[in-house]
């Protein structure tokens, strides 16, 4: 077995409270971005002017809404020079991918100490109408006349045509939502903390069919932000280092991009897309699913979670249903868990980086449902066609 990359660990992790869509007022992105990053210096042991690098993710100038700048990161919070910055693209795509760009940074010498942050405030505009309130171009002009405004529509059909093929219920998308609603009753900062009943879920109201109200990540807001730096550097530091094992962002184009899935063939099409990043991140670890301890998958709609179970190989093709519906990701007794923090659909969604920040807690052994004597932890970004992302951290030494 390949001991895998290696050569950069997370060394700090923050985040501000979470807050549903439109609670965080008056703070301002930036506002909310810089606290973040300052909790991760804090939690790394480290001055917020050893910070030298940015690797973003979610366009050029990452985020959604406000867009956040490098140079009024260095204004706000005293850096003095920066020699990185870049971002990846494709929304929460680039979740997991961004450590990547900041391990690219560090092993070619051009940072030494990067950040990545993710903040999200929803009172301008809600991400779920961004389609529908978008100008007219070729993918939208081919999208709205059959309805698909949004991206719950686009996910619905992806969820049909899985339950077309392979028998998929309900019933899993169900058990997604309630198993993840559980892992965050006991969770100081998370949105949900009612426990979510089946009964509830087939009563809820229905959306996209077949996704339903409890199908839907959260519309919340606040920051996340994660610390890089080489395997050497974080000897010294605070916190034990989490060895960055295995790192990849990408995927295939040869039917449509992000949200426009036009005419791919079935196997590829009822998929999260993931398939060609675990395929990279395997061959980097030398692991297998089998290896994977905790499973932080991106959840902003259930059917997605089941889909990337199946791309990386906790389960086969189309056995996706009935794996979630055998109570195999539960938290307590199921052979993988997945979601311990409550994930998008329950603790908060800040497009991916909560993920992250759980990933690291786990392989720190600090986490709030800390999965005993975890070796190592899976955590993705998107899922849509391209690009997404896949990130293998080991514990902490």
């Amino acid at each position: 077995m390949s001991n895998g990359l290696r050569d950069v660990a997370i060394v700090g992790v923050g985040a501000t409270p979470y807050y549903k869509r439109g609670g965080s007022a008056p703070q301002t992105n930036l506002e909310l971005a810089g606290k973040a990053i300052l909790a991760a210096c804090e939690d790394a042991g480290i001055s917020v002017k050893e910070i030298d690098g940015f690797a973003y993710y979610s366009g050029a100038g990452a985020g959604y809404g406000d867009k956040m700048d490098t140079a009024d990161f260095m204004e706000t919070l005293g850096i003095p020079e920066v020699t990185f910055t870049a971002s990846l693209t494709s929304g929460g795509g680039g979740a997991a991918g961004s450590i990547g760009l900041a391990r690219a940074a560090i092993v070619a010498g051009d940072a030494t100490t990067v950040v990545t942050v993710m903040t999200l405030q929803q009172q301008k505009q809600r991400l779920g109408s961004v389609f529908a309130a978008a100008a007219a171009d070729p993918i939208n002009s081919f999208l709205q006349p059959s309805g698909l405004s949004g991206p719950g529509h686009l996910m619905s059909v992806l969820a049909r045509r899985h339950m077309h093929l392979y028998g998929t219920r309900r019933d899993a998308f169900a058990e997604i939502a309630i198993s993840t609603r559980e892992n965050a009753l006991n969770r100081p900062k998370a949105i949900q903390k009612t426990p979510l009943t089946k009964e509830e879920y087939f009563n809820g109201r229905m959306i996209a069919d077949p996704l339903c109200l409890y199908d839907f990540c959260l519309e919340t807001e606040g920051a996340v932000a994660v610390i890089t730096t080489s395997a050497e550097r974080a000897k010294d530091l605070r916190q034990k280092p989490v060895p960055v094992v295995a790192v990849a962002h990408g995927g295939r184009r040869e039917w449509g991009r992000a949200f426009a899935w036009y005419g791919m063939p079935d196997e590829y099409f009822a998929s999260s897309g993931n398939a060609p990043i675990a395929k990279r991140l395997w061959e980097q670890s030398g692991l297998t699913a089998k290896d994977i301890d905790v499973a932080l998958l991106y959840d902003h709609f259930t059917p997605m979670v089941l889909m990337q179970l199946e791309d990386y190989g906790f389960c086969g093709k189309g056995e996706g249903g009935e794996f979630v519906e055998s109570g195999a990701i539960r938290y307590k007794g199921g052979s993988i868990p997945v979601n311990t923090h409550g994930g998008q659909l329950s603790e908060a969604y800040i497009i991916g980086m909560t993920h992250i920040k759980e990933a690291v807690e786990q392989m720190r052994g600090t986490a709030i449902n800390q999965v005993k004597d975890a070796e190592f932890a899976l955590a993705t970004g998107g899922p849509a066609s391209v690009p997404v992302s896949g990130l293998i951290l080991g514990s902490a030494a």
